[in-house]
């Protein structure tokens, strides 16, 4: 299979929208009657028995394959990048979908869409793999940091807590499940704590007092708690990359 056949042309298919004029497009993905195919080869090779192949360069070839194919009206660049992460996650090589290549892809935009046009014009895949092996590296290395410092977060307010002595006990559960669910409501803790509303209510208040929580709704009922801190860690540089 030739991945990169479809190079500019004057053609244009209804899964273009990025330009009027077709003629002008750095490039153009196929036509719609090709993309069932060319779907359904991506897939293949997805699951084909590739022994001699890394799973990371697997990964790199893929993804190329189908940001080439952009088979969707939007959406295909955060698809495409999500691919990668859940291709890893299905082969075991992540546990949980923790790399996601955004943040990078973003702060090399101009280079990563150049690469993806020298693959398709010009077939230099060695060029593009380099680039998304570094991405994924740098990447991995900003996961583990992050997951430290959330550690480091959770420890540090545990430890407050603890402080507070005998009335401790329902704001600590209450934090724990923020760990796992850092936007709450008071009805759904008090079902998932089998604690009453009013204790977690209070709990949260106490949580608030401390500056571990936060109410962001405004309203007197139906109020809503995020883990700030918790949530600024995770959404660090998480801005999509526009497609």
């Amino acid at each position: 299979m030739v991945w990169h056949r479809f190079s500019p042309t004057p053609r244009c298919s209804s899964i273009c929208t990025c330009v009027r004029k077709p003629g002008t497009a750095a490039y153009v993905p196929p036509p719609p009657h090709h993309v069932t195919d060319l779907m359904g080869d991506l897939e293949t090779f997805l699951h084909a028995d590739t022994p001699g192949m890394a799973t990371l360069v697997k990964a790199g070839l893929a993804h190329v394959q189908f940001e080439t194919i952009h088979p969707f009206l939007d959406g295909n660049g955060r698809l495409g990048r999500l691919l990668i992460t859940l291709f890893l996650c299905e082969r075991g090589l992540l546990r949980a979908p923790l790399l996601y290549l955004s943040l990078y892809l973003k702060t090399h935009r101009r280079q990563y869409y150049d690469l993806l046009q020298g693959v398709r014009d010009e077939g230099d895949w060695e060029s593009w793999l380099a680039f998304f092996l570094e991405g994924v590296e740098r990447t991995a290395e900003q996961a583990s940091g992050t997951a430290r410092t959330i550690l480091r977060l959770f420890e540090a307010d545990a430890a407050r807590l603890t402080d507070l002595g005998r009335g401790a006990n329902a704001p600590i559960r209450v934090h724990r499940l923020l760990q796992s669910k850092p936007l709450i409501r008071i009805p759904e803790a008090s079902d998932r704590l089998t604690l009453s509303q009013p204790t977690v209510g209070k709990a949260l208040d106490t949580l608030g007092a401390l500056g571990i929580v936060e109410e962001v709704s405004g309203r007197k009922r139906g109020r809503v708690y995020v883990y700030r801190r918790y949530l600024d860690i995770l959404n660090e540089g998480t801005e999509p990359l526009p497609r």
